[in-house]
């Protein structure tokens, strides 16, 4: 399939998506988003593919959301179009586990859809933010939420509300990002850490990434009980059996995703 702002590259169980529009540091637009979700649900139905990279460049992750293409939209348009909602959900419905390698500016609806992966590996040139109140607007890609969600509501709402920018150190520090990397290194973290997934049993990643995900939507109780019948449920596959065999040999398991 062939995509005009975006590039994807899949090699040894890894699929790489690279954000490319670099004359508008990947401002996310319609046609963007759409084909980052039709590329996305690609992967995650291939056989070829186990875990997913999504970068950009190294001067801008994505510097937010296109202002040219929703400047002159009214509320009757955004509403009815459910601008950049679709796009969204589509791609919070990827059962695979996502990295977002991020390096540069990663503001509004970039620092948005860097959230919406599983995890941020960041490099230390890297600068988050959520400046929309510097529009006139708020987030609108579930930037309060996810936001909030990850750092806390004093910090967040000291982001939103000012339009402040979070260096790379700070990310790390308030639980933005898992860890932080020499930004020449990035690409090469974040494939390693994919790498590392995708020889996981594919049942299993699949399920981290749902009980994980459930933590921020239930009760501790509820969660737990959710973990557990997924914890349960993998004892049903021959992942278990033999990824414990392997324990118990002293060897490197072989899992198949049955």
């Amino acid at each position: 399939m062939a995509f005009e702002t975006i590039t994807v590259e899949t090699s040894d169980d890894v699929c790489l998506i690279t954000l490319n529009r670099p004359d508008a540091l990947n401002a996310l637009n319609s046609t963007l988003l759409k084909e980052l979700a039709n590329a996305l649900e690609e992967a995650d139905a291939s056989d070829k593919v186990r875990c997913i990279v999504l970068t950009g460049s190294e001067k801008a992750f994505a510097a937010g959301a296109d202002i040219s293409e929703m400047s002159d939209k009214g509320f009757v348009e955004m509403y009815s179009e459910q601008y950049f909602a679709k796009g969204s959900e589509r791609i919070c419905g990827i059962s695979k586990p996502i990295i977002a390698a991020v390096s540069g500016y990663c503001l509004g609806g970039g620092c948005e859809l860097a959230m919406m992966c599983d995890f941020i590996i960041a490099s230390d040139t890297a600068k988050f933010g959520q400046p929309e109140i510097n529009l006139g607007v708020i987030a609108g890609i579930g930037g309060t939420q996810r936001l909030t969600r990850l750092v806390g509501k004093s910090k967040s709402m000291e982001m939103h509300l000012t339009g402040r920018f979070m260096d790379a150190e700070e990310a790390e520090r308030s639980g933005l990002a898992s860890r932080v990397v020499p930004a020449k290194k990035l690409k090469e973290e974040a494939m390693a850490t994919a790498h590392k997934i995708a020889t996981k049993s594919l049942l299993a990643t699949r399920a981290v990434k749902q009980a994980v995900n459930r933590a921020e939507e239930v009760s501790l109780s509820e969660g737990v009980l959710f973990e557990r019948a997924l914890f349960y449920g993998l004892f049903a596959s021959d992942d278990q059996k033999e990824g414990m065999a392997a324990f118990l040999e002293k060897r490197e398991p072989q899992f198949r995703d049955r």
